[in-house]
C-alpha cells in the first residue's frame, strides 16, 4: 500500500474565521467555542479530558466504574474521583481501556486505596486542557497531552508530602466482564518507572506497556502486589497498587506517561519527542493542532448556541478512530503478531455507527486521512481473515450488525478514493458476507464469533433470517440487504458483472420482511409464516428480532432502495402518511427489556440511535418533501444542547456529532455509496469548507428560526432543478447559495 502519511496531523494555516464578506481575517478564537463537557451527562458517554486529533492518548478522569455509564469512565453526575487514566472511548455503549490510573493524594497509605472527590465547581475542561481541585487533599490537578504522551501537573498544599497512586488494577466495567489478566511494574531510577498490564474485556487480548517520567525524585515507594507489600524494585502479579512519595515540594509535580500496545520499547520511544517540552508548551502545541483541525469548517452565525454545538461536535468527530501504531510504526495486528512495516494503524472504528454520517463528512474535510482509514480497515481484514466489525486494539469485537465495513468501501469507491489493491476490497467483502464455518467455530463463545454471525448462514439457506432460529433477525436482514447492495456497487465499479448481479439480487431480500397488510417489517419463521405476537412498539434490546429498536424504527431501514420501500408501502401519499404516523404516534416503547438506546424520540423516531438517522429525509420521496425541513429543524434545535446532557444518545465515536455538522450546514448524504448530498435545513448563515487550497462556500440567505423551509438553491449562480448536489460539486471555488423562507415550498424536487 502506498499512501502519503505526511497528511496525518497536518497543520494548515487558515486565517478566515466568522468574518463578513469572506475577508479571511481572524476575529474569534475557535477553541473558545468547544466545550468537551458536552455529552458527559445523560447517555452521551463522552469524556472531558485532553486528547489529540485521532491521537494515541485520551487522558481523562475516571469517576464511574460499573454499568452503562462507565463506558467512557466519566459521568457528569458523579463526584467520586478514582484518578486519571490514559485511554478512553468516546460515546460508546460498551466500555474498555482506562489503562494506567494515576491519583495524586497526601496523607497516610492505608490498606484501602485512596479515592478522591471531584469538585465540579473547580473543574475546567477545554481543548487540550483539563483541571480540577481534588478533594479532600486540596490538590490542583492539571492535564494535557501530545499525540502519544499524557502530561500531568499536580500542585500540592505546602508542607504536605506529595504522593501518587499508580493503580494497575483499575478496571472500567468489571461487572460487564472486563478484568485484569496480569501486570508488572519496575522501578528504574528515582525519576522513572515502567510497567505493563494485560486485560480481557471488549478487546479480548489487550496488553499495554507504559513508561512514566517524573520531574521530582521519588523518595519512598511501596508496591502492594496481590494484597501483599513487597520489598523489591519489581512487582509482578495480577493486582498491583504502587505508591510513590516525593516529600514536600515547592513547585508542581510533573509526570509524563506514554503507552504502547506492542512493547516496552515502543512506550519509551513514544515519549521521546515530548520530554524536552514543559506542560505549557505541550498544551499550546496541542491547542494549535486542534485549531488547525477545527478550522477546516468555518461558520458564520448569530446564535452562540449553534456556535458552541457546532465546534464541539466537530471536536468530537476527531477523537476516534484513535492512533494505535507507535512512533516507530510498530503495532499489534489482528493476527496478534507485531507489525513493523511503518504503516499507520488505528483503533476504535465504530463502523456500524459511523458509516452513516461520520465517514461521509470525513471524505469532505479529511479526504487523504479517509483513504488511510479505508486501507487500514482492508489491511485489518487481510491480517485476521475477515473484515473487522468494531475493531479495538488489534481485536475483533464483532459488535453490532452485519458487515458494515463494506459501506465504507462502497462510499470510497464511489468517490474515487481507491487507488490500489482494487480487487482486494471486493474479494474480502465477498468473503466476509459469505458463511465461513471455520472462523465461526474457531471463535465460539467470544465476541469475535459475531464477525461471522450465524445470520449469514441462514441468509444463504433461506434468503431471509428466521426469527424462530436466531435473535436480531430482522435488523440483520435489513442491514445485510444494504451491505449487499454496497458490494454490488463495488463489483459494478470493478466490472465484475456476475458478482454485481448476484449481490444486487440479494439487496432486494429486505422485501421478504415486509408485511404488506400491516405495512411493517416483522419477523418470519423458518416455515415462512409470520412470527406471532407482533407489536411495532415492542423492543427487546438485542434479544428480539430488532436490534436496539422496534419495528417503527427499523421498517424504514432501506437506504439503498427508498423508491422500492415507498412502493411497498403504497406510493408517495401512502409513504407520507406512514411517516406522519411515525413522527406523531405515542413515544411509548413497550417491553420489560426495551433498549436504553431508544432515545431522542419524536413519536417513534429515535434520534439517539443510528438506524433512525436517515429517516427524516425519507419525506423527500413523498408528496410532502418539505416535512424533512420541519423534522431537521426540531432535531437541530431541541436535541443538541451546550450542556453536559446535551447529546440525546450515545455519541458513538463522532456519528451523532457528524449528523449535526452536516445538517447544520444544510447537506446530508442519505445513502453512502451514492454520491448525492441532499439539501436539508441549514441553521448557519454561511459555511466555508477547506478543500485543497481553497474553499467550498455555502451561503444561506434569509436564515432564521422562522425561515426553516427551502425556497431555492443555486450552484455557482445556476439554479438547481433539484435540492441536491453531488459529492464532486463540493470543491474549492464552488459556491452553493441556499435561500430560505417561512412557508413550505410545495414545488420542491429531490
Amino acid at each position: 500500500m502506498v499512501i502519503l502519511k505526511k497528511v496525518f496531523f497536518k497543520s494548515i494555516p487558515v486565517l478566515f474565521l466568522f468574518g463578513c464578506s469572506h475577508n479571511h481575517k481572524s476575529e474569534i478564537d475557535i477553541l473558545d467555542h468547544v466545550d468537551p463537557m458536552i455529552g458527559t451527562g445523560y447517555h452521551g458517554h463522552t469524556f472531558p479530558g485532553p486528547s489529540y486529533p485521532h491521537g494515541q492518548i485520551q487522558l481523562s478522569p475516571d469517576t464511574h466504574l460499573k454499568g452503562w455509564h462507565a463506558s467512557s469512565g466519566y459521568h457528569y453526575a458523579d463526584s467520586t474521583l478514582y484518578g486519571f487514566s490514559h485511554n478512553h472511548l468516546s460515546g460508546t455503549g460498551i466500555g474498555d481501556l482506562g489503562d494506567v490510573l494515576v491519583l495524586p493524594f497526601t496523607g497516610d497509605i492505608n490498606d484501602t486505596k485512596p479515592v478522591g472527590i471531584l469538585n465540579h465547581q473547580k473543574e475546567i475542561s477545554k481543548v487540550g486542557y483539563y483541571s480540577v481541585e481534588v478533594k479532600p487533599w486540596d490538590i490542583l490537578a492539571e492535564l494535557t497531552c501530545s499525540k502519544r504522551t499524557g502530561i500531568h501537573r499536580y500542585t500540592y498544599p505546602k508542607n504536605k508530602n506529595a504522593k501518587i497512586l499508580v493503580d494497575l488494577a483499575h478496571i472500567l466495567q468489571p461487572d460487564w466482564g472486563h478484568h485484569l489478566i496480569e501486570a508488572n511494574i519496575e522501578f528504574i531510577d528515582s525519576f522513572t518507572v515502567k510497567g505493563y498490564r494485560k486485560t480481557k474485556g471488549w478487546a479480548i487480548n489487550d496488553p499495554i506497556w507504559f513508561s512514566m517520567k517524573f520531574n521530582k525524585p521519588i523518595l519512598k515507594k511501596k508496591f502492594i502486589v496481590d494484597k501483599k507489600t513487597i520489598n523489591s524494585e519489581i512487582g509482578v502479579g495480577k493486582h498491583i497498587l504502587s505508591y510513590f512519595d516525593f516529600g514536600p515540594i515547592d513547585s508542581s509535580l510533573n509526570i509524563a506517561v506514554s503507552i504502547s500496545s506492542s512493547s516496552a520499547n515502543g512506550a519509551q520511544k513514544n515519549m521521546l519527542s515530548t520530554l524536552s517540552k514543559n506542560f505549557d508548551e505541550v498544551k499550546l502545541t496541542n491547542r494549535d493542532v486542534w485549531k488547525s483541525n477545527l478550522e477546516q469548517i468555518k461558520i458564520k452565525t448569530r446564535d452562540s448556541t449553534v456556535l458552541k454545538n457546532f465546534y464541539t461536535a466537530l471536536y468530537h468527530t476527531k477523537l476516534a478512530p484513535t492512533l494505535f501504531s507507535d512512533d516507530d510504526g510498530s503495532f499489534r495486528g489482528m493476527d496478534q503478531h507485531i507489525k513493523t512495516g511503518g504503516d499507520l494503524r488505528f483503533s476504535a472504528y465504530s463502523l456500524w455507527d459511523t458509516f452513516r454520517s461520520w465517514f461521509p463528512l470525513m471524505t469532505i474535510i479529511e479526504p487523504e486521512l479517509s483513504k488511510i482509514w479505508v486501507y487500514d480497515i482492508l489491511e485489518m481484514g487481510k491480517e485476521g481473515g475477515l473484515l473487522p466489525k468494531w475493531p479495538l486494539n488489534g481485536n475483533y469485537t464483532g459488535t453490532m450488525v452485519g458487515y458494515p465495513a463494506v459501506a465504507v468501501f462502497s462510499d470510497a469507491f464511489s468517490k474515487n478514493m481507491i487507488n490500489s489493491n482494487h480487487n482486494d476490497f471486493l474479494d474480502l467483502s465477498i468473503k466476509s458476507s459469505t458463511w465461513q464455518e471455520d472462523f465461526y467455530k474457531k471463535n465460539v463463545g467470544e465476541r469475535s464469533q459475531n464477525v461471522m454471525p450465524k445470520h449469514i448462514y441462514f441468509k444463504n439457506k433461506y434468503d431471509f433470517i428466521p426469527q424462530d432460529l436466531i435473535r436480531e433477525s430482522v435488523s440483520y436482514g435489513l442491514e445485510m440487504s444494504y451491505y449487499d447492495w454496497c458490494i454490488s456497487q463495488i463489483a459494478k465499479n470493478l466490472n465484475r458483472p456476475e458478482v454485481y448481479k448476484e449481490y444486487l439480487e440479494k439487496s432486494n431480500f429486505y422485501k421478504l420482511y415486509f408485511d404488506s397488510d400491516l405495512k411493517f417489517m416483522r419477523g418470519k419463521n423458518s416455515t415462512g409464516d409470520w412470527a406471532k405476537d407482533f407489536d411495532p412498539f415492542y423492543s427487546d434490546h438485542i434479544y428480539g428480532p430488532f436490534v436496539e429498536g422496534n419495528s417503527w424504527q427499523w421498517t424504514p431501514s432501506v437506504m439503498h432502495d427508498i423508491e422500492g420501500l415507498r412502493d411497498l408501502i403504497g406510493g408517495k401519499k401512502e409513504f407520507g402518511d406512514w411517516l406522519d404516523k411515525l413522527f406523531s404516534v405515542s413515544s411509548e416503547v413497550k417491553g420489560e427489556n426495551a433498549s436504553m438506546d431508544i432515545s431522542g424520540l419524536i413519536g417513534q423516531y429515535a434520534h439517539g440511535n443510528e438506524p433512525s438517522h436517515h429517516i427524516p429525509f425519507l419525506y423527500q420521496y413523498t408528496d410532502r418533501p418539505w416535512k424533512t425541513q420541519e423534522v431537521i429543524h426540531k432535531i437541530l434545535y431541541e436535541f443538541y444542547k451546550p450542556t453536559p446532557d446535551g447529546i440525546i444518545g450515545n455519541e458513538d465515536c463522532g456519528q451523532m456529532s457528524a449528523w449535526y455538522i452536516l445538517n447544520a450546514i444544510g447537506l446530508y448524504q442519505m445513502t453512502p455509496g451514492k454520491t448525492k448530498f441532499t439539501i436539508g435545513r441549514p441553521i448557519v448563515d454561511s459555511a466555508e469548507i477547506k478543500i485543497n487550497n481553497g474553499y467550498f462556500i455555502i451561503d444561506v440567505k434569509n436564515n432564521s428560526k422562522q425561515n426553516k423551509y427551502l425556497e431555492s438553491a443555486n450552484l455557482n449562480g445556476n439554479k438547481l432543478d433539484k435540492f441536491e448536489i453531488d459529492f464532486f460539486d463540493i470543491k474549492d471555488g464552488n459556491v452553493l447559495e441556499i435561500k430560505m423562507t417561512d412557508k413550505p415550498n410545495e414545488s420542491l424536487r429531490f
